[in-house]
C-alpha cells in the first residue's frame, strides 16, 4: 500500500514540473519565429499553424500539472502524512474548503483578468471604428513580440469589450489565482479554528487571508510603505514585471506552509479531519 502511495505521489509530482519545464520550453522554441525578418507571405501560414499548435501543447501542459496536482493532493490526504504538505491537503479537501477555493479561483482571475488586461473594456474606444474589427470575432497573432507574449489571441466581443490572452498572463492568472485560492481556503480553516480557540492564531489567520490578495496588500502598503511604492507595485501587478512575479508568487508559495504549522498538533497531525 505504501509503494501505491509513494508510487502515485511520484507521479503527480512528475506530472507538474513536467508540465511547467514543458511550459518554459514552449516559449523558448516559439521566441525563435519572433523575427519580424522571417514573417515571408510564404512562412506566415506555417507560423500560424504553428501558433495554434503552441496553444494546444500549452492547455495540454496546464492540464497535465493541474491533474498532477489532483493526484499529490489526493495521494497526502488518504495516507495521512505528518508533513507540512499533508498539514495543507487535509486543511483544504473538505467541501467547505473545496467552495471557498472555487469560489476565490474564479473571483480572483476574473479580476486579475482586468488588471493584466486580459479582459478589455474600453467604453471611449468603438472597436468596429477604430480597428475596423467585426462583431463577434477572433484570430490569432502569431508575430512578433518578447518571449512569452506571443502568440497572441485576440476576441472582439462587443464594441467596447474583448480578449487579449497573451500566453505568459494565461500562465500567471491560472498559477497566482490557484495560489490565491489555496491561501484562502486554508485561512478560512485556520480562522475558524481560531475562534473555537483550538490554539490558532487570530492574526495569523487574518494574515494568511490578507496575503492571498497581493493586490489588496499593494493598495495597503501604499498608505504606509509611502504612495510611490504602492505605485510601482501596481504598474508591476499590471505590466506583468519581473517585481510583480518575484514578490507575489514566493510570498503566496510561502504563506501556506506558515498557516499549516499553525494546524499541526503536537504530535505532527492535522487539527482538522476532513471525511476523505
Amino acid at each position: 500500500m505504501n509503494e501505491k502511495f509513494s508510487s502515485n505521489r511520484k507521479s503527480g509530482q512528475k506530472l507538474i514540473i513536467l508540465g511547467f519545464a514543458s511550459i518554459a520550453f514552449l516559449f523558448l522554441i516559439y521566441s525563435r519565429y519572433q523575427n519580424p525578418e522571417l514573417l515571408t507571405p510564404d512562412a506566415i501560414d506555417s507560423i500560424q499553424r504553428i501558433a495554434y499548435g503552441f496553444y494546444i501543447i500549452l492547455l495540454a501542459c496546464l492540464g497535465a500539472i493541474a491533474y498532477g496536482l489532483y493526484i499529490f493532493h489526493r495521494q497526502k490526504v488518504e495516507q495521512k502524512d505528518k508533513d507540512l504538505f499533508a498539514i495543507i491537503a487535509l486543511t483544504t479537501w473538505d467541501k467547505k474548503s473545496k467552495k471557498v477555493f472555487f469560489v476565490t479561483f474564479v473571483i480572483y482571475g476574473v479580476f486579475f483578468s482586468l488588471v493584466s488586461g486580459t479582459l478589455v473594456y474600453q467604453p471611449e474606444v468603438n472597436f468596429v471604428t477604430h480597428y475596423g474589427a467585426e462583431i463577434p470575432s477572433g484570430f490569432v497573432a502569431p508575430c512578433c513580440d518578447d518571449p512569452g507574449y506571443m502568440p497572441k489571441i485576440i476576441v472582439y466581443i462587443t464594441e467596447h469589450v474583448g480578449l487579449q490572452i497573451i500566453p505568459i498572463n494565461l500562465v500567471l492568472q491560472i498559477t497566482v489565482s490557484y495560489l490565491v485560492g489555496l491561501n484562502t481556503a486554508i485561512a478560512v480553516n485556520a480562522f475558524s479554528l481560531s475562534k473555537k480557540g483550538r490554539g490558532i492564531s487570530t492574526i495569523g489567520a487574518a494574515t494568511g487571508l490578507f496575503i492571498a490578495c497581493p493586490t489588496c496588500a499593494g493598495s495597503f502598503l501604499s498608505i504606509f510603505v509611502g504612495t510611490a511604492s504602492g505605485i510601482a507595485l501596481t504598474i508591476a501587478l499590471v505590466q506583468l514585471q519581473t517585481l510583480f512575479i518575484a514578490i507575489s508568487i514566493p510570498i503566496l508559495l510561502i504563506t501556506p506552509f506558515l498557516m499549516a504549522k499553525k494546524l499541526r498538533n503536537a504530535d505532527g497531525s492535522c487539527k482538522i479531519n476532513p471525511k476523505v
